[in-house]
């Protein structure tokens, strides 16, 4: 399969510069960028750079940009207001982390590593103007949609700084070019209009044609909101920020109109591995096949294969499959952070520890679920008033609401 024919089979296609997406079947040079603003990618970024990565394992010569001096000012797109910025030093120290993070996810493909504070710490301000600013249009700049919503009716502004921050972005391409040859640019659709910049820029400097292409944004199809959040908060690819068992069960836990979509755009698998899986989960979907194949990959990619068992094996301890009285310290802390967990004393009532542990609002909610036959301990069915020390086993159980897995808490003894 061709790589314009396999980006168009994982949605990958959102705007392009060019007519035919056949032209990117010939090989040339292309760049993907990220600023710096957290010492963490997320898997929001994770998603272009696996795109970057298909292209680079379809001939194209990879350089991949961290934004040492871009972060200095802050991209403005898909914010409503003014980024806080951050001290040079804070910079420094993300670069090196993310650069850490965009090595592994290539690793054994052949990349340039750039970083754009390398042409911009010397340029002089009034050369930028003159040789950059000249071919930029302000009446243009104001159309673009991240701009017009900050200067329009109830918006909050923006800064020269972060006006200026596509002209920022149209150099790097243009450097780029001139340093590697770069004539594409890759990345979210949401860069749409910086990445513009940068084509009419080489073709006004150049006289040369350069080209951009983006990915429409990942969105949870049950919510309609931008994908890459958890109830706690952004998924990292750091495992100090997201653990690797956080990180595998926030993918397991995705629903199942999304799973086979995610397979396309955050794993390297083929077609027909992924086809193949997607045939098997639509015949079951309760067996979550999709889901668990999903899991597994992407938390292979992004932390390795030991961190995917250890993963798989909390996860059984989280669903009942282990029981939780066998896991050790090390699984028992995952479990903690992956479940609500309480202690409580023996005889407590259930109803009270149903409401203190928030699988219930109250404790009449609480009363119906226990009536009705709805929880669970340690996955058998559980109707007594009071949890005694029996119900316990090493001085812990799973309470489940449900047959739902993810409405589960860890009880322990105190």
């Amino acid at each position: 399969m061709s790589l314009s024919e396999d980006l168009v089979w994982r949605g990958l296609i959102k705007d392009k510069s060019f007519d035919k997406i056949q032209w990117l079947d010939k090989p040339g040079v292309f760049y993907w960028g990220v600023d710096c603003s957290s010492d963490s990618l997320t898997i929001g970024n994770l998603a272009p750079l696996l795109m970057a990565r298909r292209f680079a394992e379809s001939g194209w010569r990879a350089v991949l940009l961290v934004g040492g001096a871009t972060s200095l000012i802050g991209d403005p797109g898909g914010k409503d207001a003014e980024r806080p910025l951050l001290p040079r030093e804070t910079i420094e120290a993300n670069v090196e982390a993310i650069k850490k993070q965009v090595a592994n996810l290539f690793a054994g493909q052949d990349f340039i590593p750039a970083d754009n504070y390398e042409w911009f710490k010397d340029l002089n301000y009034l050369e930028f103007l003159r040789d950059i600013g000249k071919h930029f249009s302000v009446t243009e700049l104001v159309q673009r949609d991240f701009i017009a919503e900050r200067i329009g009716e109830g918006g909050s502004g923006i800064s020269y700084a972060e006006f200026s921050y596509s002209l920022i972005q149209g150099y790097d391409f243009w450097q780029l070019y001139k340093r590697h040859n770069a004539t594409l640019q890759i990345g979210g659709s949401d860069q749409w209009g910086n990445m513009l910049s940068g084509v009419g820029l080489i073709r006004k400097k150049e006289a040369a044609e350069a080209h951009a292409l983006s990915m429409p944004l990942v969105v949870n199809k049950a919510t309609g909101k931008k994908f890459g959040k958890s109830e706690s908060g952004a998924i990292w690819l750091d495992a100090a920020k997201t653990s690797p068992t956080q990180f595998y069960q926030f993918w397991i836990n995705c629903d199942d109109e999304d799973a086979i979509d995610y397979l396309k755009v955050f794993t390297l698998l083929p077609r027909e591995r992924i086809s193949a899986i997607a045939a098997k989960h639509q015949k079951d979907p309760a067996k979550r096949l999709a889901q668990t194949e999903l899991a597994k990959e992407v938390t292979r990619l992004v932390h390795g294969q030991e961190k995917v068992d250890f993963a798989e094996q909390v996860t059984k301890y989280l669903t009942g499959e282990l029981p939780v009285a066998d896991a050790n310290d090390e699984a028992l802390s995952e479990v903690r952070q992956a479940l609500p967990a309480v202690k409580v004393q023996p005889g407590s009532a259930v109803i009270d520890v149903i409401v203190q542990t928030g699988l219930a609002a109250s404790n009449s909610e609480a009363r119906r679920l226990l009536q009705s036959k709805a929880v669970y301990v340690n996955g058998e069915q559980f109707d007594q008033p009071h949890l005694e020390s029996s119900a316990f086993k090493n001085g812990r159980l799973i309470l489940r609401r449900g047959k739902a897995f993810k409405d589960s808490a860890l009880v322990e003894l105190v």
